[in-house]
């Protein structure tokens, strides 16, 4: 939601909580600025019947009645709009405890801390841990990219950005013209999911691949948001975890750990090198061009061929 129709809602809940009679459409574009700078009466109007219809939507309990002066009047009545009181048992109070420890080094931080105290003076007792028997654990989630707080609002507010992104195989950043749909931190790293423009097709970027500043361009999207967008799924794919098919590589001796985890076979060969078997999906050909002379694919021919062409695109740049 961009932060100017915020404002405009939580001022006009405001007034329609604060009141202690219906409000006429007339007082209350008297008392909001934002109505009061929206020009013609036919422009109020819009304006006000699509924020009274946002704001029930979002919960809010607005009363329409007849005032003193025989005009419609507005008002939301504090008894009607008010939260159950909150219970919670042990198991939820840890549950909320470690969900505010998490963001402890995230800007977020302030935020979790803060609703934890509000949840304390809301009725959470002082005696419950809100860790409770997982006190010993210590939830984080590292956000060390710069481009990580202006990522999170272009998904929130649903704005295009651009920014110069490198891909594991190349020599230089190229700019990507994305429209965000959600970030996940999968196996400490974080990944944004969307739709890139200029591919036209829907891509996963890795954060810290992303060079110099995320700029917004533009409003609007042009492609559906997925009611589900598989960012884990995604990753793995390209690490090479949802596995279809077996690849035959050599391995010099004592270099590629992560590979050597994966492999269902080793084989010691007696020049220096291992010869491993590992199952793959897609995305194995970019994973393997980073660990560069100490690997050479033996099969499948076309993930031999796959290698070749990116250390030769590499090699190029």
């Amino acid at each position: 939601m961009a932060i100017a129709k915020a404002e405009r809602l939580m001022n006009l809940a405001l007034c329609l909580l604060g009141a202690r009679r219906p409000l006429s459409k007339r007082e209350l574009r008297e008392s909001i600025e934002a109505y009061m700078e929206a020009g013609s009466d036919d422009s109020f109007n819009r304006m006000f019947e699509r924020d009274k219809d946002d704001l029930r939507e979002l919960g809010l309990v607005i009363e329409t009645v007849e005032n003193l002066d025989g005009e419609v009047g507005y008002l939301a009545r504090r008894d009607s709009n008010r939260l159950p009181p909150i219970t919670l048992d042990a198991e939820e109070a840890a549950a909320l405890g470690l969900a505010a420890k998490v963001w402890q080094q995230a800007r977020l931080a302030g935020a979790a801390s803060g609703a934890l105290q509000k949840l304390r003076a809301a009725g959470l007792p002082e005696d419950v841990d809100p860790y409770g028997a997982h006190s010993a654990l210590e939830p984080r989630i590292p956000v060390h990219e710069a481009a990580f707080e202006p990522l999170m609002l272009a998904c929130r507010d649903r704005r295009p950005v651009l920014f110069d992104y490198r891909k594991a195989t190349a020599a230089r950043p190229e700019p990507r013209h994305v429209e965000p749909w959600a970030l996940e931190c999968w196996r400490g790293h974080w990944y944004l999911a969307g739709f890139d423009r200029d591919r036209g097709a829907e891509r996963v970027f890795r954060l810290s691949r992303i060079t110099g500043k995320v700029r917004s361009r533009g409003t609007g999207f042009t492609a559906p948001v997925p009611d589900v967008v598989t960012v884990r799924e995604t990753v793995a794919s390209w690490a090479g975890e949802i596995a279809d098919r077996s690849a035959l590589i050599r391995l010099r001796s004592g270099a590629g750990y992560p590979l050597r985890a994966k492999a269902v076979g080793v084989r010691e060969l007696a020049d220096g090198w291992d010869e491993l078997e590992i199952p793959y999906g897609h995305g194995l050909d970019a994973w393997l061009v980073e660990f560069g002379p100490d690997v050479v694919v033996l099969e499948p021919a076309e993930l031999r061929a796959d290698v070749v062409d990116r250390l030769r695109a590499v090699a190029k740049g």
